[in-house]
């Protein structure tokens, strides 16, 4: 493993995000136990981890990338609502509809929904600015120790977790126009259900979700791109808004 960790890392150093040495030769538990080492590294340089995402969670997602189950990654920055991000300094991004969750404890592996729940402090309206650097619907394991696509996070305002996340919809527009909804219940059923998985996966590789982290849960719809120019702004019923723009 400290061989393959050190060739991920000179491999992302000279921007190299999927190494073609590795083009199908790399399990799905070597790519977590990359990425948890590259993140460590990256933190060790002076980024700070603040969270973690779960992503392929909505059918519509597993269907437009082929694979079947959630996976993990980690956040590293969020920004507000309204920010403007710089096109120049995205590699082929596109977002995803999601809501945000913070913890207000610790929540361990073999948790209960209703145990995730009361961990919930706060939610936010949310999306995840997300970027493809390589071809990921073929080379899943590289995407994942590549950190899952993840990019940035813009969140909302802050609400109290409702009582049923499992209705809410959310309805995204692009430059003013509607381009697809979703509903809470394409989230591995309930959004709640991504911290459950998450707690119990990260235990395997002897993490643990910890009390102020915050977890982005999973896209109510499929992914969408994003180019220069675009004004993102997705609704999430009850709950609030959330916007971002590309300059």
């Amino acid at each position: 493993m400290d061989e393959l960790i050190e060739a991920f890392w000179q491999a992302r150093e000279r921007g190299e995000y999927f190494p073609k040495a590795y083009y199908g030769g790399l399990s799905i538990d070597e790519a977590y136990r990359i990425q948890l080492a590259l993140i460590q590294r990256r933190a060790a340089g002076g980024e700070r981890q603040i969270g973690w995402k779960v992503g392929l969670t909505a059918p519509a997602i597993q269907a437009q990338f082929g694979f079947h189950e959630p996976v993990f990654g980690c956040v590293l920055e969020t920004v507000a609502s309204g920010a403007v991000l710089p096109a120049a300094s995205l590699i082929a991004p596109g977002f995803e509809n999601e809501i945000c969750m913070k913890l207000g404890r610790d929540l361990p592996g073999g948790a209960s929904l209703a145990e995730a729940a009361s961990a919930v402090a706060e939610i936010y309206p949310a999306l995840e600015i997300i970027e493809t650097r390589g071809p990921f619907t073929e080379q899943i394991a590289l995407a994942l120790a590549d950190n899952a696509q993840q990019k940035v996070c813009v969140l909302g305002d802050s609400v109290a977790l409702p009582p049923d996340l499992t209705k809410v919809t959310a309805r995204v527009s692009v430059n003013g126009a509607e381009v697809g909804s979703g509903t809470g219940d394409a989230v591995l059923g309930n959004p709640l259900n991504s911290l459950v998985w998450l707690a119990g996966k990260l235990g395997q590789f002897g993490r643990e979700l910890k009390a102020g982290e915050i977890v982005m849960t999973g896209s109510f719809t499929r992914q969408f791109p994003l180019a220069a120019g675009d004004k993102v702004e997705t609704v999430f019923d009850g709950i609030g808004s959330v916007r971002v723009a590309v300059s």
